[in-house]
């Protein structure tokens, strides 16, 4: 492989230990799979989306549905001196009557909501990529963290979201690697700034999926351990 991220990685200098409220179910591997969406989310509720283009984890344009004012923006909330919580949706979220739903359904706090369009790229091309978010920004502590939940639109079996914990020198641990299935309806939810992550691809057409910030607490806690293949002990 020739690329693998250094010390000069923006991500390295990216908080990871704080006070905020976690999710205990992350508390292993900052990773969990949910069960496969049971409902049909018709196509046209993302291929006719407006879309930006903006560049995260490959070649990718993104559709807001929620944001830190209500616009078509796909800039992180600090550069309206928010957090990545308190969202409105956006006027692509009324061609997404379904989507919104299935959001507003989790009843947590929510941030940032976006479809992302990305196109395919192997796994040399991807690790390029390979990044930890700025999630908790301007984000008071005694509030909760926040993490991501993804919702696969399409269906791209021989393709997988590429996480890893960080190794004692702040970069990507090999060992610690998890795959996440990107079936159309796999979910799953990560906590994307602990976990370095990103998508290969291996496909030949764009993979379309939701993204959707979250803050942790029991609102989110609950809709996790009522959507796990196996119920949560703890």
């Amino acid at each position: 492989m020739s690329f693998w991220p250094t010390q000069q990685h923006w991500s390295v200098q990216i908080p990871l230990h704080t006070a905020h409220r976690r999710l205990r179910v992350l508390d292993d591997t900052g990773f969990i799979a949910l069960t496969d969406c049971d409902f049909d989310v018709p196509s046209e509720e993302w291929l006719a989306l407006e879309y930006l283009d903006w560049k995260s984890g490959g070649d990718t344009n993104f559709a807001p549905l929620a944001s830190a004012d209500g616009q078509l923006d796909c800039r992180g909330f600090w550069d309206k001196g928010k957090t990545d919580k308190d969202a409105l949706w956006t006027s692509n979220a009324t061609v997404s009557p379904t989507l919104r739903s299935y959001v507003d359904a989790v009843g947590a706090n929510f941030g940032r909501v976006r479809v992302i369009k990305l196109e395919p790229q192997d796994r040399e091309q991807a690790i390029r990529s390979i990044h930890r978010d700025d999630n908790n920004r301007f984000n008071p502590e005694d509030e909760g963290w926040v993490v991501r939940s993804w919702l696969e639109l399409t269906h791209n079996p021989d393709s997988y979201m590429l996480l890893m914990d960080s190794g004692p020198d702040g970069l990507p641990d090999p060992a610690t690697e998890i795959r996440a299935a990107l079936h159309r309806g796999a979910r799953f939810v990560v906590d994307t700034q602990r976990l370095w992550h990103v998508v290969v691809h291996n496909g030949d057409a764009p993979r379309y999926a939701l993204i959707t910030s979250f803050e942790s607490g029991s609102n989110l806690e609950r809709w996790v351990d009522s959507n796990q293949p196996v119920p949560a002990t703890h």
